[in-house]
């Protein structure tokens, strides 16, 4: 029997990351945290704005990914930007490694969120959009919003 799987709490959402690119795959990886990091990230004290992922010598890493000190941690608080290894399969990481080298491609944070009492980070491949691209995205999204208002009045 396996066990029921429990709720995702969303820890924090770079929402930024899908107006700036277009997110083109997705993938689950865990993080490597110190204790007052895992304390801090539950308190909901994670910031993934200028965040991205690099691969480094076959390793994932996480870097620019904001978790401000825990309010009741000691001396030994964690630094708040520092560099923290991504958790992915070999095949996972060779994959992105190809993908990380071909021109236009990089790999951003979308997510970083709680799963079965774990803190995993949700690493999308995007490439970035141009400004045409913004505006027309924008434009779409207002004309959804005006029609859906249209259909209310009625």
């Amino acid at each position: 029997m396996s066990k029921p799987e429990s709720p995702i709490k969303i820890l924090s959402d770079n929402r930024q990351a899908r107006h700036h690119y277009h997110l083109l795959e997705t993938y689950e990886a865990g993080l490597a945290l110190t204790g007052t990091e895992v304390k801090a990230a539950k308190a909901g004290k994670v910031q993934l704005k200028d965040a991205y992922a690099d691969i480094e010598r076959g390793e994932a890493w996480l870097i620019n990914a904001h978790i401000s000190h825990y309010s009741h941690g000691n001396i030994q608080n964690h630094d708040p930007e520092r560099k923290r290894k991504l958790l992915l399969h070999r095949g996972e990481i060779d994959k992105l490694t190809g993908k990380a080298i071909e021109k236009g491609l990089t790999l951003i944070p979308t997510k970083m969120y709680l799963k079965n009492g774990k803190i995993k980070c949700e690493l999308a491949v995007a490439r970035g959009k141009k400004l045409h691209d913004k505006r027309e995205a924008e434009r779409e999204r207002e004309m959804r919003e005006e029609a859906r208002r249209a259909m209310q009045r009625q």
